[in-house]
């Protein structure tokens, strides 16, 4: 059986943690996808490089799934880096371009990748699909009202899914990550432990983790609130 491996948002500050550890695993084709590829060194023949814009439109994602041919000795997995972060406003402070741009950013593009992996499986063997959504979409937070919503309805999403998947063989899961080890993050908060959040290269290895048993790992939103020295 062949394995096959999407990586939504594979350019950015957790896609390229995750993208490097994942290209190293049995993968037998590696399909990254993003707007940008600038910085990204990636030599690997099995790896394939695909431009996609404006991901909150549905044209855009149908046309990117294009690329990627189904076949019923494929096993297919996807990880999804994608979404976005607004914040710092109480809930009457919030505009309506704020909530929808939450709405937009972190749940209609996630839907709308389920829906044309959903079709990419079906026609399959089988397949996985894991998002990245947020601590903060489980326990609220002040100041986070639009995107913590926002990563609320993608834990949503990702039950509904899981059980949907069912009759085509997807499992579905989650990460929640509270704060995660970026170059962004270091800059805004200047005084934390970094030994006490997540590296994006470690998370790769979970997300390896959790397609290695994807035939009975489904519906479950993985929190990920905080690290320590494992020894």
């Amino acid at each position: 059986m062949k394995k096959e491996l999407l990586i939504f948002g594979a350019n950015g500050a957790l896609g390229r943690g995750v993208t490097n550890t994942l290209i190293k695993k049995n993968y037998d084709n590696i399909y990254l996808f993003d707007f940008d590829f600038k910085g990204m060194d990636i030599s690997n023949s099995n790896v394939s490089l695909v431009n996609v814009k404006d991901l909150t439109k549905e044209e855009n994602i149908e046309e990117a799934f294009k690329k990627v041919l189904p076949s019923k000795d494929k096993v297919f997995y996807l990880f999804s880096t994608i979404g976005g972060f607004s914040g710092g406003k109480a809930v009457w402070e919030t505009t309506h371009f704020e909530l929808e741009k939450m709405i937009d950013m972190n749940l209609k593009t996630s839907f709308f990748i389920s829906k044309y992996f959903s079709k990419l499986v079906s026609e399959s063997f089988s397949g996985s699909i894991c998002f990245t959504t947020a601590f903060t979409g489980i326990i609220a937070e002040e100041k986070k009202a639009a995107y913590g919503l926002s990563k609320a309805a993608l834990i949503h999403l990702v039950k509904s899914l899981a059980l949907e998947g069912r009759g085509i063989k997807l499992s579905v899961n989650a990460i929640a990550p509270y704060i995660i080890d970026t170059k962004a993050n270091r800059e805004w908060m200047k005084d934390i432990d970094l030994e006490s959040i997540m590296k994006p290269d470690e998370i790769g290895e979970l997300i390896n983790s959790i397609f290695d048993n994807y035939h009975f790992v489904t519906g479950n939103i993985i929190e990920l609130p905080h690290r320590f020295r494992p020894y």
